[in-house]
Formats: structure tokens, C-alpha cells, sequence
């Protein structure tokens, strides 16, 4: 164990059998572990017979908690970083610690293992090729569309992590902005009722909607990228589509036309073509 180095450890995302040795030994070695749930790594500790003291380090407490440990490190005690399951700051706390440690030109150390964002797209059947890693989207849906809409050109595959209270919601308003693509829902990985399903947008919509199941535990969905890059003119519609499901066509244009850039008259004169034709 090298003094004054902080350890980035990757824990189990559900199968304890998942923790690599290095990680058994680093965990058992260094000074202390911060951890984002000291309860949830106390158990995870007391499974694997490690005794370590433990600092609770997570999104309200990490701006003042950071130097502190820096102070720590700079003395030479070497530190654990964890969350409670798969590879910090992958949409968990640490990032600011990790960052101090750097500015502080302080030594940090991989201990990689389990992700649930790598383990979904692993199995999900999408492109793995290229891919864009979102998180959790943003839990109102107007800012949550406004993000899709943004994303809708994205010829990458998209892993997005989801609450399960939200996970309708999140699949509606995808299906609304992004049409018929493929899409992949991945729950509760590793664990004992780890799903995977692979289906239309549309078809996936009606099965968690039907099914109560798929709404609960830890989610990622890795959806198929845009399947060819949109030109000006198909964004334009796009966006005008989406916009005049909601508003009538004067504002729909309007917005539209603040949202891309383009001219009010022609956002204004295709939704008059759009309401003839129906």
C-alpha cells in the first residue's frame, strides 16, 4: 500500500462475487474508506471480514468533507473512495475529491470493476461501438423532452440510468421525441431478478406500462442511436412535430423558430401544411 494515495474503488452492483481481489485488499489496507452510505459499506465490509474506519462522503457533506481528506492524504494516510455499488462518480459523489487530489498534485489510483452503465451495454444488443453515457435525465418532463429533443440527432448508442417511479414517464416522453427506435431496458443486473429486454420503443412503453415488475429496482436503458444524421431541413420538422403536440401553430412557429434559428413564415407555413393534411 503506497502512502498518501486515494484509491477510485469499483464495488459490487449486486453479486458480492463481483469485487475483484485488489479491491479485497486495498479496502483492507488503506487508512480509511469514504463512502457515500457508511451503513450500506459497513455491510459490504462486514460480508468480506474487512474492519476499516469509514467516512461518510457524499453529495451534501463533499465540497467541505474534500479538504479534509486532502489534508489526510497530504500526511501520508492512504484513502479508499466507494459508492454504494459499481465505479464512483459515475453518477455518484466524488468527482470534487477526485478533482482536489489532482489540483493538490496527490497520486489517484484505479481499482476498476462493476458498472451498470458498461454491464447494460454489454448485454443490451445496441451498438457498442460508439456510445454516449447521459445519467439520469432531468426529473420534470419539460426540461426532460427539451434534453430528448437535444439528443434526438445522437447517431451513438445512449445509456441513460432511470428511477423506477420514473420510468414511464422517461419511456413516453422518448417515444414522443425519438419515434420508433430499438431500445434495451436492463434491470436490477446481477441481482436475482435482473432483467433484460430488448423491443421497439413502442412495444417497451406498453410492457412496463402492463407490467408493474419492470418498474421496480435499479434501471438503465441503452437506446439505439439516430440511424442517420438529420439534415437542417428534417430537424426543422422535427422539432416544429413535437412543439405543435402541444401548442397551437402560431407558438409552435415561434419557438420553433427561436429554438433553431430559422424563419418564423416557413416554421408558420409548414404547420398550416401539416394541419391541411390532416
Amino acid at each position: 500500500m503506497t502512502a498518501g494515495v486515494l484509491y477510485v474503488v469499483a464495488t459490487p452492483i449486486g453479486n458480492l462475487g463481483d469485487i475483484s481481489a485488489r479491491a479485497l485488499r486495498v479496502l483492507s489496507e488503506v487508512a480509511a474508506i469514504a463512502a457515500e452510505d457508511t451503513r450500506h459499506t459497513a455491510q459490504l465490509l462486514q460480508y468480506f471480514s474487512i474492519q476499516r474506519p469509514l467516512i461518510a462522503l457524499h453529495e451534501h457533506n463533499e465540497a467541505t468533507q474534500a479538504g479534509v481528506l486532502i489534508e489526510r492524504l497530504r500526511a501520508g494516510d492512504s484513502l479508499a473512495l466507494v459508492s454504494d455499488a459499481g465505479t464512483p462518480l459515475i453518477s455518484d459523489p466524488g468527482f470534487r475529491l477526485v478533482s482536489a487530489a489532482h489540483a493538490a498534485m496527490l497520486p489517484v489510483r484505479a481499482v476498476p470493476g462493476a458498472s451498470a452503465a458498461m454491464a447494460a451495454l454489454s448485454v443490451a444488443g445496441q451498438a457498442s461501438d460508439r456510445f454516449v453515457f447521459e445519467g439520469f435525465l432531468p426529473a420534470k418532463s419539460a426540461a426532460r423532452r427539451a434534453r430528448l429533443q437535444e439528443l434526438a440527432p445522437e447517431r451513438r448508442s445512449l445509456i441513460f440510468y432511470e428511477a423506477p417511479h420514473r420510468l414511464q414517464e422517461t419511456l413516453d416522453d422518448m417515444r414522443a421525441v425519438f419515434g420508433r427506435r430499438s431500445i434495451t431496458l436492463c434491470r436490477e443486473l446481477t441481482k436475482a431478478f435482473e432483467t433484460v429486454l430488448r423491443m421497439d420503443l413502442a412495444e417497451l412503453c406498453e410492457r412496463v406500462r402492463q407490467d408493474e415488475d419492470q418498474r421496480r429496482g435499479e434501471i438503465v436503458l441503452v437506446l439505439e442511436g439516430c440511424a442517420q444524421a438529420l439534415t437542417p431541413v428534417d430537424e426543422h420538422r422535427r422539432v416544429l412535430d413535437i412543439l405543435l403536440q402541444d401548442l397551437p401553430v402560431s407558438q409552435a412557429a415561434s419557438l420553433a423558430a427561436r429554438l433553431t434559428g430559422g424563419r418564423r413564415k416557413w416554421f408558420y407555413e409548414e404547420a398550416l401544411a401539416r394541419e391541411n393534411r390532416t
